[in-house]
């Protein structure tokens, strides 16, 4: 028989509003990442944000800041919404995982991605996150993020763009997946890093364009 999967639930407080979950999750030893991470860090914005950002975890700005997409990668997210007519005040970001998995590497900490089993230990946090906020549209910020809520075979490279919808969260009525702003990071040549970008804010458009229509709806 297999060994049973035990995740982060009994860490999870009674009452699940985002005030109660960000002071729960400070206290969370749900995983192995904890022991080495400076702390939690738990979603942050509008609390009743109709558009919704999911990310891997936090890196090592975040750790530091207590504070999700505060680094590099948050900076090129926030030139990315910009772009596509979005400001981040009216979104709320997260990540799947709360804290910062890396390795030592001299004075530096190097990124390490989350395994399945670390991934699988926190998503009752982010479940209750995405209940409490009640998004309209929920945008997938690279594939652990992707794989997580559209489940293990989709594939941000093929149908990033796409509107779905999760089995994990299946009230949210709008998922669209796209690339992780740090992959972009990553990328050397200028050309390519600027056609990534492009791409990236034509994703978000996606969001943005579920959301004018949702609205126009509502006003009907």
């Amino acid at each position: 028989m297999a060994p049973r999967k035990e995740d982060a639930s009994r860490f999870l407080p009674v009452t699940r509003t985002l005030a109660t979950l960000t002071e729960a999750v400070t206290h969370c030893k749900g995983c192995p990442i904890h022991e080495t991470a400076t702390q939690a860090v738990f979603g942050e914005g509008d609390v009743r944000a109709r558009l919704m950002m999911v990310g891997e975890q936090p890196g090592d700005h975040e750790d530091l800041a207590g504070r999700p997409f505060v680094g590099p990668a948050g900076k090129l997210l926030d030139q990315a919404l910009t772009a596509a007519g979005i400001t981040r005040e009216t979104a709320y970001v997260t990540n799947v995982v709360k804290h910062f998995k890396f390795e030592p590497r001299g004075k530096r900490r190097i990124h390490q991605k989350p395994n399945a089993a670390e991934i699988f230990a926190c998503t009752p946090w982010l479940v209750a996150e995405i209940e409490a906020v009640q998004p309209t549209v929920l945008v997938c910020l690279g594939s652990t993020a992707a794989q997580a809520i559209l489940g293990k075979a989709f594939r941000v490279t093929t149908q990033r763009g796409e509107i779905l919808k999760s089995p994990l969260v299946p009230k949210v009525p709008h998922v669209v997946a796209t690339m992780h702003p740090s992959s972009l990071l990553r990328t050397p040549d200028p050309q390519t890093r600027e056609l990534e970008l492009a791409r990236l804010i034509a994703d978000l458009r996606v969001a943005a364009e579920i959301l004018g229509s949702a609205a126009t709806l509502t006003l009907q």
